[in-house]
């Protein structure tokens, strides 16, 4: 198990895609040749994420976080394209692991209104830590579709949905919720939901973190009880 580990480490690593890093032990067991990898990728995301909040994104240039991180610029274009890639490249491994573990948070018999908070609180506080980043990387991610990591991030967002089609198939087996729709269909009603209302709330001058999340209660609330007279 640990060398197919190994194995796919050292694939991402040459590729520069952003799966989640080797832990402590496992970097122990890697050639130097790819710890050296595994550290100039740390240290151009470190660079681009202290770039990005320091200057903004039109002002940071590849060359100037090339430098910071001390590589040369084509070494840093083995990870990213360009701007937009770097962005993701910052927080790929984060929104996966966040997403995981908000999944592995929910608990069988809350109600699929709860659990939809379970799971968006942990994003809402990863965008609260730094504004100025998280604004960059939602606006500038809405129609990322091309770029080293188009691929990954496609698939981050198509986890996500999955996780809540998860979410309202149960809730729908349990006799939660009633609908003539897909458990999909809905699912990506929701998504729509969380993309708008993130957005709308990251934009404020001091996103406080309590308030969006009771925008996006409300209008989960909205969607789930629907907007017709009860018989």
């Amino acid at each position: 198990m640990l060398q197919s580990r190994l194995a796919l480490i050292f694939a991402a690593l040459s590729n520069g895609s952003a799966m989640s890093l080797p832990t402590p032990d496992e970097v122990s067991l890697l050639p130097l040749r790819e710890r050296n990898k595994r550290d100039k990728l740390l240290r151009i995301k470190a660079a681009a994420k202290e770039l990005f909040t320091e200057l903004g994104y039109d002002a940071a240039t590849t060359r100037d976080i090339a430098r910071r991180a001390h590589v040369g610029l084509g070494t840093l274009f083995n990870y990213a394209d360009d701007k937009r890639d770097l962005i993701f490249l910052v927080y790929l491994d984060d929104l996966n692991r966040i997403q995981q573990e908000a999944m592995g948070s929910i608990q069988p018999g809350q109600g699929l209104l709860d659990q939809l908070m379970v799971y968006f609180t942990p994003l809402y506080a990863e965008f609260a830590s730094n504004p100025t980043l998280a604004r960059i990387l939602l606006r500038e991610l809405t129609f990322y579709h091309q770029g080293k990591l188009a691929v990954d991030f496609q698939q981050n967002r198509l986890r996500l949905v999955e996780h809540v089609e998860h979410l309202v198939a149960q809730a729908q087996a349990d006799q939660y919720i009633e609908s003539q729709e897909s458990a999909a269909t809905i699912a990506l009603g929701l998504f729509f939901i969380y993309a708008g209302a993130v957005r709308l709330w990251i934009a404020d001058e001091q996103p406080q973190i309590e308030t969006g999340l009771a925008h996006l209660r409300k209008q989960f609330h909205l969607l789930i009880n629907g907007l017709l007279p009860r018989a």
